[in-house]
């Protein structure tokens, strides 16, 4: 199974983190393959991962740290880095939207160390500690596991290679299961032909504790932990006069003729259970969920006359978007 898609959404505009990650890893990539002649040089080779890959046994022994960050952009083979790319590809984008884009930057990196301390204690106890692990894969398995965290029920694109190759629509809920069952089974059975799958399970149980205390102790630090919304360049300015609680604020998107109002509510939903009004000579929308007893109030001040409406109310994994369009 190979994802290629995602109908999960994605806020707090453009990831330009998730890219600036794809971008690193690729360019890494290619500077291996100058060195090491595409890995025909074979002590070039050894030499770059005994550099820059993380040796299990000097992870433990405190040397090499550095490692833990190097290792996490460098890949052995195009089949690789291309599988590990399209997941974060794919995943990454939702994350950075829910973690916001610094934050998450941090936290993919702090998934990548835990899953290489997890590797290093494996590779020690079975005798295999000098051997470098390098890869993306473990951070990626937090990617993964905070996306199930966060939108279990998303659909999954994935292109199937059995006697045939077809695309098939997988829950993330059934997609994301059962990649780390199988990771956790070869990882019991010894599997190995070169992929760290201790780094997997690893990566997979940070990525678990991270989103569950995000998505449950977050409110705690009274919105330290809430990005900031986004500033795009158009004819709307910054919604103002924001929510009632502790809840994260609505984040806007700013179109040429167009405001999307975003509200992250984990509170299951549905667009029958969402009331708006907007107040045309104030140009307050007020929005209600009697279901949740939630209400909001948001102005939407406009560098021109325009008038607005609510054109349509979307509701997908406790993310509500209200696009208000301009009619004249």
């Amino acid at each position: 199974m190979f994802p290629i898609n995602d109908d999960a959404p994605t806020t707090n505009g453009k990831p330009f983190v998730n890219y600036g990650l794809i971008a690193i890893n690729i360019i890494i990539f290619i500077y291996e393959i100058i060195i090491t002649s595409y890995f025909s040089n074979k002590l070039a080779t050894i030499e770059l991962y005994s550099n820059y890959g993380a040796t299990p046994s000097l992870v433990l022994s405190g040397q090499n740290l550095a490692s833990l960050f190097t290792s996490m952009f460098m890949h052995g083979s195009i089949a690789h880095l291309l599988g590990n790319m399209f997941f974060l590809y794919v995943f990454g984008d939702n994350l950075e939207g829910r973690f916001g884009h610094y934050k998450y930057l941090i936290i993919y990196l702090l998934w990548g160390i835990i899953a290489s301390f997890a590797q290093s204690i494996y590779a020690v106890s079975t005798g295999s500690g000098n051997i470098p692990a390098i890869g993306a894969s473990g951070a990626i398995s937090g990617v993964l596991a905070a996306y199930l965290i966060f939108f279990p029920h998303a659909k999954i694109q994935t292109i199937i290679f059995a006697f045939f190759i077809t695309t098939v629509r997988i829950p993330a809920l059934a997609f994301i299961p059962f990649w780390f069952i199988m990771q956790l089974i070869f990882a019991l059975i010894g599997q190995s032909g070169g992929i760290a799958y201790l780094a997997h399970v690893g990566g997979f149980l940070a990525g678990v504790g991270t989103a569950y205390f995000w998505k449950f102790f977050a409110h705690l630090f009274n919105g330290s932990f809430i990005e900031s919304k986004i500033h795009k360049t158009s004819t709307f300015q910054r919604i103002q006069d924001i929510t009632v609680d502790k809840d994260p604020p609505p984040e806007v998107i700013h179109g040429n003729d167009f405001l999307d109002v975003i509200i992250h509510l984990p509170s299951i939903i549905e667009i029958s259970d969402i009331q708006t009004k907007l107040d045309t000579s104030t140009n307050v929308l007020s929005i209600k969920i009697p279901k949740v007893d939630k209400t909001y109030s948001v102005s939407l001040q406009t560098s021109e006359n325009f008038v607005l409406d609510a054109s349509s109310i979307s509701v997908i994994n406790g993310i509500i978007k209200i696009r208000m369009k301009r009619i004249s």
